[in-house]
């Protein structure tokens, strides 16, 4: 009986543990977000249009208007901490609108981003030659990610028995 116990406090242990690599997400959620990826959205946009949706992936472009800034977006699924994951399935293209002038130098392509915004409609666009309708999203608040946040806080636990040597 005792050795079962002292297995599940081990057990609780370990899993704390992991839990405690994980960062939080960047934005907090308020529990009204849908959780869609922009291709569905695409699909059946009068089911969505003014709902809040946390977003990411690889920008593609940079257009400033008038009186906003249009952010083409790959949309990539997220993980727990709300970071692009480039090895999951692209979840389709998005424009996220951003109020006033954005400098393109904090967005050049390839940049990984998250956002949060509402769900206004679409727009009927080309990527190439091809027609695509496009999720537009008016962007609340947006986090690009440098190259040290996706690397960091990641888990870095490894199991198992050996020498090892290490120079830091």
């Amino acid at each position: 009986m005792r050795l079962i116990r002292y297995r599940w406090v081990l057990l609780i242990l370990v899993s704390s543990v992991l839990a405690a690599c994980a960062p939080p997400p960047v934005f907090k959620t308020t529990g009204n977000e849908v959780a869609v990826p922009p291709s569905t959205v695409a699909q059946t946009p009068e089911h969505f249009i003014g709902h809040s949706v946390i977003w990411g992936g690889r920008v593609i472009s940079v257009q400033n208007l008038a009186n906003t800034t249009h952010i083409e977006i790959l949309g990539y699924p997220l993980d727990s901490s709300q970071r692009p994951q480039l090895q999951g399935p692209e979840g389709g293209r998005f424009i996220a609108i951003m109020q006033g002038y954005v400098e393109r130098l904090n967005y050049p392509p390839g940049t990984l981003v998250t956002i949060r915004g509402r769900i206004k409609g679409t727009f009927a666009g080309h990527v190439g030659k091809a027609a695509y309708v496009f999720p537009l999203v008016q962007v609340e608040v947006s986090h690009v990610w440098t190259n040290e946040e996706m690397r960091s806080h990641r888990p870095n636990v490894n199991i198992g028995i050996g020498l090892g040597y290490w120079h830091g």
